[in-house]
């Protein structure tokens, strides 16, 4: 349990020790900031799809479908939370109908 505490607060602070006072953020972790995001997006997108060609047609609609939802739901409400959750939830229910 300490050492749970113990890693829970160095990650805490290790930012703050690193990047804290008064010189700014390294350009380098700035760069990463902008691009992981959408990196890490469409590793995403290819782990979720890359066993498509190899479904059942069902499941790949159902796959597709909810991949639209989330697409949807995100150029709707622009809120990553309720996209992912709504993709998961319509392809929860279309694989169980």
């Amino acid at each position: 349990m300490a050492v749970v505490a113990f890693v829970t607060v160095f990650t805490r602070v290790l930012p703050f020790a690193l990047f804290g006072g008064k010189k700014g953020m390294p350009k380098m972790i700035g760069y990463l900031g902008r691009v992981l995001p959408a990196a890490i997006i469409a590793a995403l997108v290819v782990y979720c799809f890359k066993e498509l060609v190899v479904q059942a047609a069902s499941d790949r609609l159902c796959s597709l479908a909810a991949g639209a939802a989330v697409v949807f739901l995100h150029l709707w409400k622009r809120n990553t939370l309720l996209s992912i959750a709504g993709g998961t939830i319509l392809y929860m229910l279309l694989i169980r109908l």
